[in-house]
């Protein structure tokens, strides 16, 4: 069994701390790394991959130090999200490229392309590629020495669905062949359809753990908060303010409605309709005030 384990990892570039004393370790079959742009994720990748030494901490796999060990290199694949390439470069040439620094020839370049369906683009400049076509050739680059594990970091960017549906395969067959697979996402529905497990981290801290159900949950049962307005905000206010599933309430003259938080999602939900109907009330804007991926994520942190 391959694992990368992480511990108490911190990384800082000068004054700014990306990541903060994280802990977890990634074991055999497909992790989905969550949260939202800008937490931390591509820096923690890094690390994992060999590029990013830890400012304090440990990033190992399989009790080896990754960090300037090159003979674990082997043993990684890594598809960055930065767009930077070797545009000059045929496909075939870049991975031919990468093949040739593990000490491989063209058919290990040869069987990685086919791999990801990009030989029909082989012979192109990867100037002329698609953002998903980049993404597909940069995945054979990460292929071509057949790695025990693999780190994607945003890997699905640009792609259309019939490619996401093609790599998501993919991936998950790796998971279930053994190989330890980890791949970053700020996309929920994402890492629900490929993950078996979930590491979510935001402001370079780990928030949760677990898999799909429990992350779900865990999002779910956080106090929500929602911008409402009706034909009687104040009549409203009243009926739903009497309930326990509504926390607080709050009059917005400028808004012209009511800012409410309901600490209880399922009943709320069922509870506001209900009021509306047996009070006569219209009900004219609900909207959740709270609903950006950032706002979940600090939820999770500070529970």
């Amino acid at each position: 069994m391959t694992t990368i384990s992480i511990d108490h990892t911190s990384r800082w570039f000068g004054n700014v701390v990306a990541v903060n004393d994280i802990t977890m370790n990634i074991g055999p079959g497909v992790t989905g790394l969550l949260g939202p742009n800008g937490a931390g994720k591509s820096t923690l990748i890094n690390m994992m991959g060999g590029f990013l030494a830890p400012s304090t901490g440990s990033v190992t796999l399989d009790a080896r130090p990754i960090w300037r060990n090159e003979e674990i290199y082997k043993d990684i694949g890594i598809v960055p999200e930065r767009e930077a390439m070797y545009d000059f470069l045929t496909g075939r040439e870049f991975v031919v490229a990468n093949a040739e620094l593990h000490g491989l020839d063209e058919r290990a370049a040869k069987k990685a392309l086919a791999t990801v369906d990009m030989e029909y683009a082989q012979d192109r400049k990867i100037s002329t590629y698609s953002k998903g076509m980049r993404q597909r050739v940069k995945m054979a680059s990460a292929l071509v020495h057949d790695p025990a594990v693999l780190l994607l970091d945003e890997p699905f960017n640009g792609m259309d669905p019939r490619q996401r549906m093609q790599l998501m395969e993919l991936l998950r067959s790796m998971g279930d062949q053994g190989r330890t697979v980890l791949f970053s996402s700020h996309i929920l529905e994402e890492v629900e359809q490929l993950a078996s497990h979930i590491e979510v981290i935001v402001a370079g801290r780990h928030a949760a753990s677990g898999d799909f159900r429990k992350i779900r949950r865990l999002m779910t049962d956080r106090p929500h908060r929602y911008l409402i307005r009706s034909s009687d905000d104040r009549a409203l206010a009243a009926a739903l303010i009497a309930d326990p599933s509504t926390a607080g309430i709050e009059v917005d003259l400028k808004e012209g409605a009511l800012r409410i938080q309901a600490v209880d999602f399922g009943r709320f939900t069922t509870l506001l309709p209900r009021v509306a109907r047996e009070h006569g009330i219209r009900l004219l804007t609900v909207s959740p005030s709270d609903e950006s991926l950032e706002s979940v994520f600090s939820y999770l942190v500070a529970a």
